[in-house]
């Protein structure tokens, strides 16, 4: 990378199991991914990574041309370390900041893997340590962990299942492994698509998709649903 053409793609995600950061060029080309499993450490850890990968990439956070972040669905500690990082390095840079719905990367990732279309397919992600998310076209609903139900009628190769070892047909959970490696890669694709056509989100609006509750809610009725800001 020349001196002339160093504007580059961050992306963030902290919705899975694996805290993702890639940096690509204003294309979506990948050009560095580190991916790490942070467990409640989001908060201490973050930060220090993205200052290593950026230095081993000899970029500089003034490099950085627009922020992408995961917006999930996924866990509330995890999710909210990601959004206000993403934020606050949007503000302080003067940098647009573009959210990316962690399900549409991942099922992006599952068709770049299999070159094809997504089609109907499915995923399935853990809510907390046994209930299970069902996310189709967009719509997450929330499966007991009994629930085989609620999969009736998903052919088995059109079901993603993530971060669900022993918990979804093995079959659904190597493809959850596949698309979960490619999850930077599609974050700076997606991203750098919108970056192209100038359709980025408004900081202050921009919110999470979570499938869990914040510690200290003890109940949760209905559907899963998630907030979105204007668009």
């Amino acid at each position: 990378m020349t001196s002339g053409d160093r504007r580059i793609v961050l992306a963030i995600d902290t919705a899975t199991s694996r805290t993702v950061i890639a940096l690509g060029d204003l294309g979506g080309r990948p050009l560095a991914e580190e991916a790490w499993a942070a467990g409640f450490r989001h908060g201490e850890e973050l930060l220090p990574h993205l200052q290593a990968i950026l230095a081993a990439a000899d970029l500089a956070l003034g490099d950085v041309a627009t922020v992408v972040v995961g917006t999930g669905p996924g866990a509330f500690t995890g999710l909210r370390v990601g959004l206000a990082t993403a934020k606050a390095l949007a503000v302080g840079l003067g940098r647009p900041l573009i959210g990316v719905a962690t399900s549409d990367a991942l099922l992006a990732a599952d068709a770049r893997a299999r070159r094809s279309d997504p089609g109907s397919r499915v995923l399935l992600l853990p809510a907390g340590p046994n209930d299970r998310v069902l996310v189709r076209d967009g719509i997450a609903v929330r499966l007991a962990a009994a629930d085989d139900q609620g999969l009736a009628g998903v052919p088995i190769d059109d079901l993603i299942a993530v971060d669900l070892g022993g918990r979804a047909p093995e079959a659904a959970a190597e493809r959850g492994a596949l698309a979960l490696a490619g999850l930077g890669a599609a974050l700076l694709q997606l991203g750098a698509l919108r970056l192209a056509a100038g359709d980025t989100d408004d900081t202050a609006r921009l919110v999470p998709r979570y499938v869990t509750l914040p510690r200290g809610i003890g109940e949760e009725r209905g559907e899963v649903e998630w907030s979105h800001g204007p668009r």
